[in-house]
């Protein structure tokens, strides 16, 4: 078990002040039994009456609605989590799962719904052709986790890594001709390429622990804002997570926060303001995710 604590501060500035719609913000994991929260605490400015629900993905989802203008909007969440990795040798699948192809079970197909299909266009097959090179092509069949290692291991070599602050995603095939792009454009690729050979898989995100920032060694990527990653769905296993831009999987670094069917259902934050488009000066994004010393911590 490692505890993590996440500090995630947003501003975004205006020329002049103006009146903010409605924000849903996505800062608060969900309990469970490989993550526990300890803590959570969200300060807004200016002054927000605050509702949660779960959304259709059972997220939890904070909705600020304002009252007063202003030309700043801070929003800034803490939260302590107990994060639990997966520590099984080998992920645990059902026997007839344990190679590609399979089909899951009838009964879980009306629940997986679209997260077993292609979302975007790929006429000449490209993210297909992509997959494939994983597959293996003597007798058919390719052992399951072998393959998702290795698409995950291929992401992070072959695919420069970039960061990018500005709104929305590149198409799939738009990051396999660039061979480059931020965290998001590798989930989503690697969603379509998995989705390719028949699995379902759904986009998350979340925090990333860097360990250098507590003066360990480290080569992690992506670390210092929010960060994204792929669940798998593997029978027996349940949903598994693949980190494609440090080509690792199930680790305890990783903090969730939303899960989706697509990148933009999964924002940490969205809303509107009333004013023209020149009013809006900037946004900045601040998140430091630091390990907390239990020993010294129960000293």
């Amino acid at each position: 078990m490692q505890r993590l604590t996440v500090d995630h501060k947003t501003t975004y500035r205006y020329r002049r002040q103006v009146k903010f719609g409605e924000h849903r913000l996505m800062f608060r994991p969900r309990d469970s039994h490989d993550l526990r929260l300890q803590e959570a605490v969200l300060k807004i400015t200016p002054h927000a009456s605050v509702r949660w629900l779960h959304d259709v993905f059972n997220n939890s989802v904070a909705v600020a609605e304002f009252k007063q203008p202003s030309n700043i909007l801070d929003l800034e969440s803490t939260i302590v989590v107990d994060r639990y990795p997966f520590d099984a040798p080998q992920f645990p699948i059902e026997p007839y799962a344990r190679t590609i192809p399979f089909s899951y079970p009838a009964r879980e197909i009306p629940d997986l719904g679209r997260t077993l299909e292609r979302h975007h266009s790929d006429p000449e097959m490209k993210i297909t052709d992509w997959a494939r090179r994983f597959l293996n092509q003597n007798n058919g069949t390719t052992d399951t986790e072998e393959f998702l290692l290795a698409v995950t291991k291929a992401i992070r070599s072959e695919f420069q890594y970039q960061t990018r602050h500005e709104p929305g995603v590149q198409s799939p095939v738009e990051t396999l001709e660039k061979g480059a792009g931020t965290c998001r454009d590798y989930v989503l690729f690697m969603m379509e390429a998995v989705r390719s050979v028949g699995l379902a898989a759904r986009f998350v995100s979340g925090y990333l622990y860097d360990p250098a920032l507590d003066g360990k060694p480290s080569d992690v990527s992506g670390a210092g804002s929010t960060h994204a990653w792929v669940q798998v769905y593997l029978p027996g296993a349940g949903w598994v997570e693949f980190d494609p831009t440090n080509g690792s999987h199930s680790a305890s670094n990783l903090v969730p926060i939303a899960v989706a069917r697509e990148p933009d259902q999964a924002l940490p934050v969205s809303g509107t303001f009333d004013g023209s488009p020149e009013d809006f000066l900037d946004m900045t994004v601040s998140v430091t995710v630091r390990a907390v010393n239990l020993s010294r911590e129960t000293a």
